[in-house]
């Protein structure tokens, strides 16, 4: 298989709207984080407790989503440098290498939506056990 130059660039959009995504996640917990650490430290709630080590999760996924997407985007530079370096192997390797890590931040981003729905979960058992 032959890797020309095209092929890497089309992971820049993706990337770039990823990140969009992955910051306005962030941002989102950010804000809930202090709300809620305010609640905390005004009521000491046991439900307040779990939101917040629900959010401690989801915020670690976060950092990883865009660590592995910033390292995959350096990945993408690697290839098309590769190829325009007529180092066709390395321009291979480096894309594939991007694709996987693309890859694992797409599966991190995967586990931060199961972790926001365990958020609602916990609202909901607050509720009826109410």
């Amino acid at each position: 298989m032959t890797l020309d130059i095209s092929t890497p660039a089309l992971l820049f959009p993706a990337v770039s709207l990823l990140f969009l995504a992955y910051t306005n996640r962030f941002l989102h917990l950010a804000a809930l984080v202090r709300n809620l650490h305010r609640d905390w430290i005004e009521l000491k709630d046991e439900a307040l407790r779990a939101q917040i080590d629900n959010l401690r999760r989801r915020l670690k996924l976060i950092r990883w989503m865009q660590l592995l997407g910033a390292v995959s985007l350096l990945f993408c530079v690697i290839s098309m440098v590769g190829v325009i370096a007529d180092r066709c192997t390395v321009g291979m390797v480096a894309f594939v290498t991007a694709l996987v890590l693309m890859g694992a931040s797409l599966v991190c981003l995967a586990l931060e939506i199961w972790c926001s729905g365990g958020a609602l979960q916990i609202l909901l058992k607050r509720v009826e056990d109410e």
